[in-house]
């Protein structure tokens, strides 16, 4: 497995360094900066104290925990969400709750996971007419259901 070198800011020292739980995991897991209550159907950006230096040729994806989300309704609104290689602002999670309880997050808490991954930058060349392919236009549920 590569490993590419990041550097972080941890802007809230007191809080663990996002780190893999267990040798060989995809993600990091980020914890939460703050004490909050997301109520159900809420949508909150939960701090996370830390800032990344994103190496060119790379993003961040931040996904959800499964543990919170199968147990608690707890995701993220547009995941995966990305982090660009050029931002270099605090990582805050933008966190709704899909169950039917309000859920309290804790200052410390795992709350998402930090997945590194190469970023391929395309060339979009304009042309008149695309190749035809066998699906052609067939979009959503062109497949049927099993």
């Amino acid at each position: 497995m590569e490993k590419i070198s990041v550097k972080i800011l941890k802007v809230d020292k007191e809080l663990p360094t996002p780190a893999y739980k267990h040798h060989g995991d995809a993600g990091m897991d980020i914890y939460s900066a703050e004490n909050a209550v997301l109520g159900p159907g809420e949508i909150k950006k939960v701090k996370t104290g830390v800032r990344f230096a994103i190496p060119y040729g790379y993003e961040i994806q931040l996904r959800p925990r499964s543990g919170l989300a199968a147990n608690h309704g707890i995701s993220i609104i547009n995941t995966p969400c990305t982090i660009d290689a050029g931002y270099r602002g605090d990582i805050d999670i933008p966190i709704i709750n899909h169950g039917k309880e309000a859920y309290e997050i804790k200052r410390g808490e795992r709350i998402a996971q930090a997945v590194f991954k190469k970023v391929e930058i395309a060339e979009l060349i304009e042309v008149d007419e695309l190749d035809e392919t066998a699906r052609g236009e067939s979009g959503f549920g062109s497949t049927g259901k099993f």
